[in-house]
């Protein structure tokens, strides 16, 4: 038995050593530096001052100023996605959705202002027709204020208190509270106008 094992540890040695000394020829692509271009290549003096302080040397990228047709894109791009909601003496800017409804909403609104006379309901909205319908893209929300709301396909919904529902999000209005909203909607009937920028 001493002998097996004897024998088996000898070849396992054996085995390791081999193995240990076996080299490898490296692959042509670890041995070759990156091709330089003609602007890449430093001049002597920068590659003997590199080689004495082997720090790797960072730079910060360039970054280009956005072109007048990129800022002018961008601007055209916010005001796509941007309604305005006049109330009595308010102007109140809101973000649209990015949905068919808020696309169907801005079609719309490109024929020109839409006004609506809205009612208070639950203490918590003001909800009024729009007299045509827009896709719909029913999902679970809980609403907070400023939250915009298409009901049923053609009801168009403010809320200023938080509400839980199946309905489908047109937008919400931007950097807005809850009293700003109720005292711009004030606690009866409002007429609401709806337009582009």
């Amino acid at each position: 038995m001493k002998k097996v094992v004897i024998f088996i540890l000898a070849a396992l040695f054996m085995t390791i050593g081999a193995a240990c000394s076996i080299q490898t020829e490296p692959d042509e692509a670890e041995t070759q530096p990156p091709a330089q271009t003609a602007t890449d290549e430093p001049d002597a003096k920068e590659t003997s001052e590199e080689n004495k302080d082997d720090e790797p040397e960072t730079s910060m990228p360039v970054q280009d100023e956005p072109s007048e047709s990129q800022e002018s894109e961008t601007t055209e791009t916010t005001e796509a996605n941007t309604i305005l909601l006049e109330v009595g003496e308010y102007t109140f800017t809101a973000t649209l959705a990015d949905n068919s409804t808020g696309e169907a909403l801005v079609e719309k609104l490109a024929e020109g202002p839409v006004t609506i006379n809205m009612r208070d309901y639950g203490s918590m909205e003001k909800v009024g027709g729009f007299g045509f319908n827009l896709p719909t893209n029913d999902e679970q929300i809980s609403t907070e204020p400023g939250d915009l709301i298409l009901y049923q396909g053609s009801a168009f919904v403010i809320y200023y208190a938080p509400n839980s529902w199946n309905f489908t999000r047109i937008g919400k209005i931007n950097d807005v509270t809850t009293e700003e909203l109720k005292e711009a909607l004030g606690s009866g009937d409002v007429t609401v106008t709806i337009l582009l920028p």
